[in-house]
């Protein structure tokens, strides 16, 4: 659940909260039932009031419940604080490790029938954080998912919020046995060097970047890894640049500059880009242009679910914004 405080005031300074409902899996499973795939959430919800209004908020997204079990108390919660200027944003989590998704028992999904009803399954870095049941949650899904045949996509998305004291280092094992199960991994060369402790002689990003994902997709066999790289300008617009990087060629996006509403959500907008593109089999310098400006228009859009059609995207890739469509 996510519980944002109005425009641009602090927690406290604000009297009231907006509440809507988000994640990672939320975001890219409805961002992909807006491009025409079938989405669904792989979760458990407390079997109360609040389950009730997640599960109706992940219907009007689009994403299917066959997956949705129910049961535990609570909801994992965060609260977010919008920045401005030189003061960044703030999320501040709050009761994850006693949600109904984090304390789900051993037997709580049948790994084996979820395998065979989908051609893709997500999985996220934040997840991995949370403890070790979630963890082999993850990782015997991934399994099932591959010996069947399946795509497995692994956004890194590191949160030292989560790990805490020495979190690199205990996050690593977790880390490497995910990619060794993974097709198409989210990551850049900060995961690279942080998480998986690569050496790296250059000092720019740029080529760090290039030295060490392909050393990253050749130590565990990975059909593609993608990611961005942003950087914020003084005037409070932001710019993005997305690459690919398969069959041992990298795509680089257009740079695209944009003002920002809410950033939240926007990378996995771009994930969901990739995914898109490559189920469709884009030509690689398609699917990263489309992936990045499905990032780009994400910050237009309040919350952090990514609510472009494919049309959207198209015309974004292509078109300068203009006056109101009529």
């Amino acid at each position: 659940m996510r519980l944002q405080v109005p425009g641009y005031e602090l927690l406290t300074q604000g009297s009231s909260l907006n509440y809507s409902f988000s994640g990672t899996g939320v975001n890219v499973s409805a961002a992909l039932a807006r491009l025409g795939h079938e989405g669904s959430l792989i979760t458990r919800l407390p079997d109360n009031s609040v389950g009730d209004a997640a599960a109706s908020f992940l219907r009007k997204l689009g994403i299917l419940p066959h997956f949705l079990h129910r049961g535990g108390k609570y909801l994992g919660m965060y609260f977010l604080e919008n920045g401005f200027g030189v003061r960044p944003g703030r999320v501040t989590y709050t009761n994850r490790q006693e949600s109904s998704f984090n304390t789900a028992p051993p037997d709580a999904y049948d790994y084996e029938a979820i395998a065979g009803r989908i051609d893709v399954v997500h999985f996220c870095g934040i997840s991995l954080a949370m403890n070790d049941g979630v963890r082999a949650h993850m990782k015997a899904l991934a399994r099932a998912v591959k010996a069947r045949g399946g795509t497995v996509v692994f956004d890194c998305n590191y949160r030292p919020a989560h790990w805490g004291e020495g979190g690199y280092a205990l996050a690593k094992p977790h880390y490497e046995e995910m990619l060794q199960l993974s097709d198409i991994v989210m990551m850049n060369e900060q995961d690279a060097i942080h998480t998986l402790g690569m050496p790296t002689s250059q000092a720019e990003r740029r080529e760090q970047l290039v030295e060490l994902i392909p050393a990253v997709a050749r130590s565990f066999d990975l059909a593609a890894v993608a990611g961005t790289h942003r950087q914020i300008n003084g005037d409070n617009t932001h710019s993005l640049q997305g690459y690919l990087y398969k069959d041992g060629t990298f795509s680089f996006s257009d740079k695209l500059t944009f003002a920002v509403y809410d950033r939240i959500g926007a990378g996995d907008a771009y994930t969901s880009g990739i995914v898109h593109g490559e189920l469709e089999r884009f030509a690689p310098g398609r699917t990263v242009n489309f992936a990045a400006a499905a990032a780009m228009l994400a910050h237009t859009v309040v919350g952090d679910t990514p609510m472009s059609s494919e049309r959207d995207i198209v015309r974004a890739m292509t078109d300068a914004a203009g006056d109101v469509e009529r």
